[in-house]
């Protein structure tokens, strides 16, 4: 495939994906996040480097955000929100903190590519993005793109999205979050 049309039939992708997005989902997402002062992350491969962007936004945002397996990450208690990427849905050691967590009575928000899989079925807030996932079956938007690309650049750019939106929601700024970035670089 040519260049000009490799772009465009993935802009393309992602346009379909984004019109089949439910607001009402990331909303409750947003819901979750104002609420929570303390916020938990956890996704693995592609995709967690996506999530692994969005706890740091989420961070110059102003909250409290500790990634899952780092050292320092403290326990979970039932005052905090947990979000969890998992394209395919069941991802094995994904599924088994998430199980831990819900112990915990935590907030769990997983951002999924198939919702109708078991971690969804322990989370309280559920994202779904319709995109071709990894081992993914449902409804989604077909890709050109090799195994999760589509779902993996889909939730990266929701997550900025999501930042954006709880931005406009707040009396925080662009500017007042640039104060937090890390100053040792």
């Amino acid at each position: 495939m040519e260049y000009n049309n490799m772009y465009k039939t993935i802009l393309n992708e992602l346009d379909q994906v984004f019109d089949r997005i439910n607001l009402d989902q990331v909303e409750d997402l947003i819901s979750a996040i104002e609420k929570h002062k303390r916020i938990f992350l956890m996704g693995v491969g592609r995709e967690g480097l996506a999530t692994k962007g969005f706890a740091m936004r989420l961070m110059h945002f102003g909250k409290e955000v500790h990634w899952c397996w780092d050292d320092t990450t403290p326990s979970v208690t039932e005052d905090d929100l947990f979000i969890f990427t998992s394209g395919s849905g069941e991802i094995g050691h994904i599924h088994y903190v998430v199980e831990e967590v819900k112990k915990t009575n935590a907030t769990i928000a997983l951002m999924t590519g198939v919702p109708d899989r078991k971690t969804a079925s322990l989370a309280d807030i559920i994202v779904w993005v319709p995109a071709s996932v990894y081992k993914g079956k449902d409804n989604v938007v077909p890709s050109i793109q090799p195994m999760g690309n589509l779902f993996e650049q889909s939730l990266f750019i929701l997550l900025d999205m999501i930042i954006i939106m709880l931005v406009d929601k707040s009396n925080n700024s662009f500017k007042k979050m640039s104060v937090r970035h890390r100053n040792f670089e």
